[in-house]
């Protein structure tokens, strides 16, 4: 049968994608509005998409699908170092017509609905998120407020919602008193 539009066919719903909507990942045609989450059935683009195979995903359910597993990777490891070499999608979209939200109460209930970073109150997104203290947190804003250094999942310890390495943690929240790492001194008893 004639191709007469020209365009390829959606590797989602096998219908022609013409130039204008047309969106590539891994050498695949798709319509933008048939670029979804196979899982969550979010949009995506060209930062939030990881494909296995033939299937594309969000990074946060490729990450719990095919990322780590076991103890500390239980928020969803995304799709960040834990992607084998080459399974990262190259995705190319066409540039659109108009690059505007046709409906403004849709874009800010996205943006509205992200999580924000305690420590800089800027949304954090799936492939930047750490937990920790029961809250996400940027990689970069992932640091000890007292000294600033970097945490981890192993290093990291928490009180009243903020972070701290063990170090600065025992100083200042720890028990005090002799042997127990801290110059205080014991009352004498008479």
């Amino acid at each position: 049968m004639p191709n007469w539009g020209g365009g390829a066919k959606c590797a989602a719903c096998e219908k022609t994608v013409y130039h204008a909507e047309e969106i590539q990942c891994n050498g695949r045609s798709f319509h933008k509005i048939c670029f979804i989450c196979m899982s969550c059935r979010k949009g995506l683009d060209s930062t939030t998409v990881a494909a296995h195979e033939s299937e594309i995903y969000c990074k946060s359910c490729y990450g719990k699908k095919y990322g780590p597993k076991g103890y500390g990777y239980g928020q969803g490891a995304g799709a960040l170092s834990s992607d084998p070499p080459g399974q990262n999608a190259h995705l190319h979209s066409k540039p659109s017509p108009s690059a505007t939200n046709s409906n403004p109460n849709k874009s800010s209930q996205k943006f509205g609905g992200s999580d924000r970073c305690p420590r800089c109150s800027k949304a954090v997104y799936a492939a930047e998120k750490v937990m920790g203290a029961g809250k996400p947190w940027h990689k970069t804003c992932f640091r000890c407020a007292l000294c600033g250094k970097s945490l981890e999942s192993t290093t990291v310890t928490d009180k009243d919602g903020e972070l701290y390495c063990k170090v600065c943690y025992a100083k200042n929240f720890g028990p005090k008193g002799f042997g127990l790492g801290n110059a205080a001194m014991l009352e004498e008893r008479e």
